[in-house]
């Protein structure tokens, strides 16, 4: 494990955090659910297990919204401003988060691994060319190096043992 540490934090400065490591993939969603939640195009989250990041200031409140699924996604906002900073989706629960990469103090390292429900997207955005891009959702398997898919598998694993 990699302890290149990553900061960020809300756009009024309240809440801090830091990440440590790489992410286990990032995928950056058009579907019409973050276009909602965002107020934007699409969101760009990098998943980590929840472990690996670290809140150094400021609170957070919880949002509950439903997911594709139709399971519960927490959204995680700044207490203060409101600006969201990480979700739980029902597929891993509290045991892995999506980061919000826009809350990166540096956002620049992060690339997306693909681009999901490009189904869904405005039909003015166009789609970043080198990155796979899906209709709807992909098998990570297919897309991530060896080493991501086994720390996504390690959390499964552990989802499906019980833990939340």
């Amino acid at each position: 494990m990699t302890d290149t540490l990553h900061e960020g934090g809300c756009g009024c400065g309240a809440l801090r955090y830091r990440v440590r490591g790489e992410p286990i993939f990032v995928n950056n969603c058009h579907c019409t659910q973050c276009q909602h939640q965002t107020g934007s195009t699409s969101v760009v989250n990098a998943f980590y297990e929840s472990d690996r990041i670290e809140i150094v200031s400021g609170t957070l409140t919880e949002h509950e919204v439903k997911a594709g699924s139709g399971g519960p996604h927490m959204l995680c906002r700044c207490s203060q401003c409101g600006t969201a900073a990480f979700s739980y989706y029902p597929r891993l629960g509290r045991l892995g988060a999506g980061l919000r990469v826009g809350t990166l103090d540096d956002p620049s390292w992060v690339r997306p691994d693909a681009v999901i429900f490009v189904s869904e997207k405005m039909p003015w955005v166009a789609l970043p060319e080198g990155i796979p891009a899906f209709e709807t959702t992909y098998n990570f398997a297919d897309v991530l190096p060896p080493e991501r898919v086994a720390r996504m598998g390690a959390l499964m694993e552990r989802r499906k043992a019980g833990e939340v």
